[in-house]
């Protein structure tokens, strides 16, 4: 509120408060006559505050600046109430120099007064960390899907359903590709129990007959035998083994 000689501004003084924490708040005093103004702050409570400058000059149209730190509270007033008072002294200072004769009232001086009160409001809360992360999400489906109700059920369901058809497509493709590879295994095995039942047969048939034939033609045939069967046999395996292995 404002004395004759000096305005205050803020007129209350608001400290948001905190449990542990040493909080300040300003007060701007302006000075709007042709004269130099001195000022004195006090307060109800001087062990719980500190004043910054607590006396001073004002020049003439001209403004100063005071600041009220209030010390670390261990517990919050009940209802955050607040009782503590500060006073505001003002008096024409016959030069730029401070002296505590000037506010004594009883030498004759024209002390002039203002009180102000002191209120204890909530802190600042800090930004959403939900509502940065959807702006910065910006245009994405999921951001869609999550704050447009209206788009939700058509982004999701598609979705969806380009997952499933993706899968069904790679099912039937896997068992065509099965169902291939099984028949051409059984066709193997069938020309590989051919290729044995002829081995069989064409073994059986020199057999017969290589009776008439002299020794050293016996063993030239029965080696060429014995290479080519393992030729067939090498060939099957590499055979089956591949078309099992794919």
């Amino acid at each position: 509120m404002p004395s004759e000689l000096l305005s205050i501004q803020p007129g209350e003084l608001k400290f948001p408060f905190e449990v542990k924490k040493q909080i300040s708040a300003s007060l701007r005093l302006i000075n709007s006559t042709d004269q130099y103004v001195a000022f004195k702050v006090k307060t109800t409570s001087p062990k719980k505050y500190c004043v910054r400058p607590n006396t001073g000059i004002v020049q003439p149209h001209s403004s100063a600046e005071v600041t009220v730190t209030m010390q670390a509270q261990r517990e919050a007033p009940p209802d955050m109430q607040c009782k503590d008072k500060f006073l505001v002294q003002s008096v024409i200072a016959p030069n730029s120099e401070v002296t505590q004769e000037m506010f004594n009232k009883e030498g004759g001086n024209e002390v002039h007064e203002a009180k102000l009160k002191v209120l204890y409001v909530s802190p600042p809360q800090p930004p959403s960390p939900i509502t940065e992360t959807n702006e910065e999400e910006g245009n994405s489906p999921k951001a869609a899907a999550v704050i447009d109700n209206g788009d939700r059920h058509h982004i999701l369901p598609d979705l969806t359903t380009k997952t499933e058809n993706e899968w069904k497509y790679k099912l039937n493709e896997t068992k065509a590709s099965l169902s291939l590879l099984t028949e051409e295994r059984n066709q193997a095995v069938q020309k590989c129990r051919a290729l044995q039942q002829e081995l069989l047969t064409y073994k059986s048939g020199n057999s017969r007959s290589g009776g008439g034939l002299a020794l050293k033609d016996g063993q030239k045939s029965q080696s060429g035998f014995s290479f080519l069967f393992v030729m067939l046999v090498g060939l099957l395996g590499v055979l089956i083994g591949y078309l099992l292995g794919g």
